[in-house]
């Protein structure tokens, strides 16, 4: 059965041409900003300018902004490999006991003792969440 959380891996990568978007489409803003950062960075810092216009208007060689073409990349595949990740976690079905330790819309790790998720605000009425294994209570504050 899919979920409506889970996410097309294929679609954050073809997202993923434009540096971050695949990012932003998985809900990962600061590993959406950290690639645009580095992809400006990369373009500031290691390709001269005039190559990297010549590029874009379609007249210069591939080679000299190749640095700013392997960080596109390597975020086009963190992108793919995010999603797929995610979609295994949100896969985790329930223990022998009925409980859960992970949300069964965004797959992110739950506290016990709480009735929605915090990183996704799903509500989680229908499912029993497990306490944290070390016995510890997360409502107890010193």
């Amino acid at each position: 059965m899919e979920r409506n959380s889970q996410k097309r891996p294929w679609l954050a990568a073809l997202l993923g041409l434009v540096t971050g978007a695949g990012h932003v489409y998985l809900r990962r803003w600061k590993r959406a900003v950290g690639w645009i950062t580095l992809s400006f960075a990369t373009s500031l810092l290691v390709v001269d300018p005039t190559a990297l216009q010549a590029f874009y208007e379609g007249t210069g060689p591939v080679e000299p902004v190749l640095p700013v073409l392997v960080v596109g990349f390597a975020s086009l595949f963190d992108a793919y490999f995010l999603a797929r990740a995610q979609n295994e976690a949100a896969r985790r079905t329930a223990g022998a006991d009925g409980t859960v330790t992970h949300c069964p819309h965004c797959g992110k790790e739950l506290d016990g003792d709480i009735d929605f998720c915090p990183w996704c605000t799903s509500e989680l009425d229908d499912v029993r969440v497990a306490s944290p294994p070390d016995g510890s209570n997360p409502d107890a504050r010193e």
